[in-house]
């Protein structure tokens, strides 16, 4: 099950040393609504390899505005504490797949 992220706990996964996959969402946004499915089945496919989590931007702006997510979902993919690749709307599993066995 993907991790709930907050402007919080942001920080603390982060610095964890797993690789992180953050998807930011909104309840009211559609194509959050695909994606959310997968984002789920990829937490539990990379349990224990990958940090994955979402992060609800309307509720968690702070780190929203950290990173300039002016579109929703965008999902940001971090090794090492770094910003790495981003995926920026809808997209099919293996795009997400391939990202990921990219930050691994």
């Amino acid at each position: 099950m993907a991790i709930t992220i907050t402007d919080e706990s942001f920080q603390e996964l982060l610095q964890d040393g797993k690789p992180l996959v953050v998807d930011f969402w909104a309840e009211w946004c559609g194509p959050c609504r695909m994606v959310g499915p997968i984002i789920e089945e990829l937490a539990t496919e990379y349990e224990g390899k990958v940090n994955i989590g979402k992060i609800d931007v309307d509720e968690n702006s702070e780190v929203a505005a950290q990173f300039g997510i002016r579109n929703i979902p965008t999902i940001l993919f971090f090794k090492g504490g770094q910003l790495v690749d981003k995926q920026v709307g809808a997209a099919p599993k293996a795009t997400f797949v391939s990202k990921i066995e990219g930050i691994l």
